[in-house]
C-alpha cells in the first residue's frame, strides 16, 4: 500500500484555505513523502486545476483530502448540534458580536450560509476519473458505496479520526488506512461528529490502542515537529507521520505574509483551540480574536466559517494576523523557512 511504501515516511498535510499549494504537494512528493491536496474549500473547477498543477509538476503519487459535508456523513453523530432557530439565533448573536472588528477592517461579516460543499459529489467524480492515488476524509465518514467506488477505481481511503471510537467506525465503513489525529495538532480537529469534544489523550497512547486492533497503515498527525517526535510514534506502530505546521514557513506553501510573521513572532505565546473562526474545534495561536470570542462562538460549522471569511481576507489584505485564524500545532515554534524536502528529510524514518 502507497502509505507503506513512502521512501521517508512523512505525509504533508493538507492544510486547507491556501498554505497547502500543488507547488508544495509536489516538492513533498518529489522530498520522497506523500503530499495531499486540500480540496475542503475549493469547487470542483478549482480543485481539478490543483490536480493538473501537481501533475504537471511532478511524477511522484499523491492523495486528495476533502471534507465530508454534514449530508453525507455516514458517522452516527450525537445530539448534541444546535439546529433549527436555536442555531440561527446563536449565529445570528455572534454575527452582532463581530460587527465591530468588522467596522475596523471596512466589511461586513459573510453570509451565514448552512451548505458546507455543495461541490462534493462533483468532487468525488473528479478524483475517480483522474485516478488519483490516495483520497483522504475529514469531518465524517462518507458512506460504504463511496468508498466502494473509489476502492474499485484502484483509489486508497484514509479516514482522519480522533479516537479509538472513531478508528473503529471508520474501519467498519470499510477504509483502507487511518490518520490518527492527536489534540497537539493545529488547524481543525477532525471529529467525526461536529460538537464532539476530541479526546485530550496524547498521540502515543491513540497510536498504541489503534495498533493492538488493526493491522491497516496508521498515519500519526498532531505536534510532530521534531525528528525525536517522529520516531515516538512510529516506534509504537504509526506507519507514517503528518505534518502541517512544519511545512507553514516552506517557500513552497502559500502561507500569507501576516501569518509567516505571527508564526515568527516572540510575541504570540501560545496557541488554543476554537470555535471562533470556523464553528468548529481548531488549534490556532492565541490572538486577541480569539480571546474576545471564543466563549460565545457557536458549535454551527459552515456558517461560523462564513461569517468570518470577509474579515480573515481584509486581515491578510491589510498584513494585519490579529483578526486571522492563525491556524498553529503545539511545536511551531520549531517551523523553519527551509524548502519542504528539507523538512521531509529531516522528519524520515
Amino acid at each position: 500500500m502507497l502509505l507503506r511504501s513512502l521512501e521517508t515516511g512523512v505525509v504533508g498535510a493538507p492544510m486547507a484555505g491556501g498554505p497547502t499549494t500543488p507547488e508544495l504537494v509536489a516538492a513533498v512528493g518529489e522530498g520522497g513523502g506523500l503530499g495531499l491536496l486540500a480540496g475542503g474549500y475549493l469547487t470542483a473547477p478549482q480543485l481539478a486545476a490543483a490536480i493538473a498543477e501537481v501533475w504537471d509538476a511532478s511524477s511522484r503519487p499523491f492523495g486528495v483530502n476533502l471534507f465530508v459535508p454534514a449530508q453525507a456523513n455516514a458517522y452516527a453523530v450525537g445530539s448534541g448540534e444546535l439546529t433549527g432557530a436555536a442555531r440561527a439565533d446563536a449565529v445570528a448573536a455572534y454575527r452582532e458580536s463581530l460587527l465591530g472588528d468588522a467596522q475596523e477592517l471596512g466589511v461586513e461579516p459573510g453570509e451565514a450560509r448552512p451548505g458546507d460543499d455543495d461541490d462534493w459529489e462533483r468532487k468525488l467524480d473528479l478524483v475517480v476519473r483522474e485516478r488519483i492515488p490516495l483520497v483522504s476524509f475529514t469531518f465524517g465518514l462518507p458512506s460504504q458505496a463511496v468508498l466502494g467506488e473509489l476502492r474499485r477505481a484502484g483509489i486508497e481511503t484514509v479516514a482522519t479520526v480522533t479516537d479509538v471510537d472513531e478508528a473503529a467506525a471508520a474501519l467498519a465503513a470499510g477504509v483502507d488506512g487511518l490518520c490518527l489525529q492527536g489534540p497537539d495538532g493545529g488547524g481543525h480537529r477532525g471529529t467525526l461528529d461536529p460538537v464532539k469534544q476530541p479526546s485530550g489523550g496524547d498521540l502515543i497512547d491513540l497510536v498504541v490502542a489503534v495498533r493492538s486492533q488493526t493491522d491497516v497503515p496508521l498515519v500519526a498527525a498532531g505536534g510532530i515537529s521534531t525528528a525525536e517526535r517522529a520516531a515516538q510514534v512510529r516506534a509504537v506502530g504509526a506507519d507514517a507521520v503528518q505534518v502541517g505546521t512544519a511545512l507553514l514557513l516552506t517557500p513552497e506553501a502559500g502561507t500569507g505574509l501576516a501569518y509567516r510573521r505571527a508564526l515568527a513572532d516572540p510575541a504570540y505565546e501560545r496557541t488554543a483551540v476554537t470555535r471562533a473562526y470556523s464553528g468548529r474545534l481548531a488549534r490556532g495561536l492565541e490572538t486577541e480574536f480569539l480571546r474576545r470570542h471564543d466563549g460565545h462562538a457557536p458549535a454551527a460549522y459552515p456558517e461560523v466559517h462564513h461569517l468570518t471569511v470577509p474579515l480573515r481576507r481584509a486581515s491578510a489584505r491589510a498584513e494585519r494576523p490579529d483578526l486571522l485564524a492563525l491556524w498553529a500545532g503545539t511545536g511551531w515554534q520549531s517551523a523553519r523557512a527551509v524548502p519542504a524536502a528539507t523538512v521531509v528529510a529531516e522528519l524520515s524514518h
